[in-house]
């Protein structure tokens, strides 16, 4: 990978998540870094993104059933986008190349309280030129105290449901038990994004708001297949 084929500090890209040819999610960020090996990225307040309705609807209520008709949807091609603006949490986020997981610092975006370590189990992004990034998130998560003294498992049972609707097959779903195991590594021995303390960081006043391209939701390259 060449200076030419990295992210730009500053300018806005869009990571999406895709499934059978179509956008799933599409949420505009900042970025902050790219070093090739890992990309990072901002969220904040006031960004507007495309999820499933199903899913901006549960969020608003907390209606489980809605969530997991979200996943139905998902594994039968039959979900509708929405648009939807953050709120309530600023995330600095950290993708690394070829790994099956991605790790995010959640903040409170009045008081700038370190809220929570997140990783993010998904596909392994791959950069769209003139897009930005594509994965797939696979739904299980590890939620990590900010002082990385504790962690807990989130979203099994979504994980579960991918694994019976067939969106998460055999060959997936080991992947994704590596992947957990090289993220409990890598939280244990405090490196790649665990290596530091808690980021001090803010977004910065000067940045407008990253914005969704026109095209955000137009059909997807299939990711790249995933066996080798």
């Amino acid at each position: 990978m060449t200076d030419t084929d990295l992210f730009q500090p500053g300018t806005t890209v869009v990571r999406r998540d895709v499934h059978a040819g179509r956008v799933w999610t599409a949420m505009p960020q900042r970025v902050v870094a790219d070093t090739g090996h890992v990309l990072t990225l901002a969220y904040w307040p006031g960004i507007e993104s495309l999820a499933p309705t199903t899913w901006i609807t549960a969020t608003r209520t907390g209606d489980d059933t809605t969530r997991k008709q979200g996943l139905e949807d998902l594994a039968a091609g039959t979900w509708t986008l929405g648009r939807y603006r953050w709120e309530g949490t600023e995330l600095l986020s950290h993708f690394l190349v070829g790994e099956w997981f991605s790790v995010h610092c959640f903040q409170d975006a009045v008081t700038k309280e370190p809220l929570r370590w997140y990783v993010n189990f998904e596909m392994p992004y791959q950069r769209r030129p003139g897009i930005g990034i594509d994965t797939l998130d696979l739904c299980l998560d590890l939620v990590v105290t900010p002082d990385q003294s504790g962690h807990y498992w989130k979203d099994r049972e979504e994980y579960s449901q991918l694994r019976r609707l067939g969106v998460v097959d055999d060959y997936l779903h080991h992947q994704v038990e590596r992947a957990c195991g090289r993220a409990i590594t890598m939280l244990d021995n405090r490196t790649g994004p665990f290596a530091a303390d808690w980021p001090t960081w803010a977004p910065d006043p000067s940045w407008p708001l990253p914005e969704l391209p026109d095209d955000a939701d137009d059909a997807a390259a299939p990711l790249a297949p995933y066996r080798s």
